[in-house]
């Protein structure tokens, strides 16, 4: 190869250095050219080979191989040991400058096997996300460690080259930077570890959705990797969290009020004191005709005249003895209403209580769990609670407390 046309130009008449130089040129030239019309004819065999491959087999691992370009890396393969192989006879002339070509290439294929493995493994992490075991599994994060970690050794090989000793020799002489390596890697070693820690302890999966206050998150998680946790928020934006303080900070994971079959219901009105009062016989008989309430009020007032006739109960004065209050028809008129509506899920805690009083009035509150966790249903049950039980005040001769309302 040495004499590919040297002969010919130094019989032109150029001089021996410059035959030397247009002989290796051309050599270069014609070396690369074939290079490529091998990798361009391997490549497109291989290509098509897969493809067939693909179409006939059932799994779409291979088509997944296909889509993150795994059969065109692999084809660079041959082409780059070709170069390998026969560059330095190109160079046989100029012994410095093949040191530092073969160096180069090298390196080129540390680079080319990294492309190869990220290929792979995003193949892999692509594969898993399609099995419903592990859909909502960190595969991201687990992926991405072996990527850094690929990337890690590439780097140690290329210094290895670079400085021309063996591999082994050089991953011993790093003992001494050891702490700094660990410094720059500080978020990713965190990272890993909290990913770790997360899908171990079933922490956050994707798809759950959680409230950061901290980071001012709010909404549904649609991605963990190594080093962040994405939440897409109920407003569409994207909130980033650090993985690891998924482990070190405080969140709340709605999950298990989605697996329980309910979202909870816990809102409650303020009842204007004043109009809290002892019942009389014509406001019972009122009240009886308020179906839900209308079998209570009937046999409460009966126990209650009973208990009063026995205990010989002066009931001129109406606090004396037994009494029903319009404020207790209504807490069980609500109790009943809450009892009897479609939406409230009967196998969890439902109640209406009535809380501390407060400079504004007594509240009631409701507590239940709707069937329906849908955050616009959800919504659309409460309102639809609510709206009745504010209608329904009045005719137990109660009010809602207004602020700015004068107090009578």
């Amino acid at each position: 190869m040495k004499h590919f046309i040297y002969d010919l130009l130094v019989e032109y008449g150029l001089s021996e250095r410059t035959a030397i130089f247009i002989n290796m040129f051309a050599l270069l030239f014609g070396l690369l050219l074939v290079t490529y019309l091998i990798d361009y004819i391997i490549k497109r065999v291989l290509w098509r080979i897969s493809e067939a491959i693909a179409k006939r087999t059932k799994t779409n691992f291979d088509d997944i191989l296909l889509s993150n370009r795994l059969p065109r890396n692999v084809a660079h393969i041959i082409p780059l040991f070709i170069l390998i192989e026969f560059v330095p006879k190109v160079f046989t002339d100029f012994p410095e400058s093949e040191k530092y070509i073969e160096k180069a290439l090298f390196i080129i294929g540390v680079f080319l096997v990294l492309r190869i493995v990220k290929s792979l493994l995003n193949s892999i992490k692509d594969y898993l996300k399609t099995l419903p075991r592990y859909s909502d599994k960190p595969i991201d994060s687990y992926i991405q460690v072996f990527v850094i970690f690929a990337w890690i050794l590439g780097a140690f090989v290329i210094f290895a080259i670079l400085t021309g000793l063996s591999f082994f020799k050089f991953l011993g002489s790093l003992g001494a930077i050891s702490a700094v390596i660990i410094l720059v890697f500080k978020d990713t070693i965190l990272g890993f570890v909290a990913s770790i820690q997360v899908s171990l302890n079933d922490m956050v999966r994707i798809g759950d959705w959680i409230t950061f206050e901290k980071f001012g998150a709010d909404g549904n998680v649609i991605e963990i990797n190594l080093a962040t946790v994405k939440v897409q928020n109920w407003d569409m934006t994207i909130t980033t969290i650090p993985t690891y303080a998924l482990i070190s900070e405080s969140f709340k994971n709605w999950r298990g009020m989605t697996n329980s079959g309910g979202r909870r219901i816990k809102r409650s009105v303020i009842i204007k004191a004043s109009t809290i009062k002892f019942l009389m016989e014509s406001d019972l008989e009122r009240y009886k005709k308020i179906q839900l309430v209308s079998g209570y009020v009937e046999r409460q007032s009966n126990d209650i005249k009973k208990h009063n006739t026995e205990k010989n109960i002066d009931k001129s004065v109406l606090i004396n003895g037994r009494n029903l209050t319009n404020f207790g028809i209504f807490r069980k008129y609500l109790q009943l209403y809450i009892e009897n509506h479609s939406a409230i899920n009967k196998d969890m805690t439902f109640m209406v209580r009535q809380l501390e009083p407060t400079p504004q009035g007594i509240p009631m509150e409701i507590y239940a769990f709707s069937s329906d966790q849908r955050w616009v249903n959800y919504e659309y049950i409460i309102g639809d609670i609510f709206d009745h039980v504010l209608a329904s005040v009045k005719y137990f001769d109660l009010e809602v407390y207004e602020l700015g309302l004068a107090q009578p």
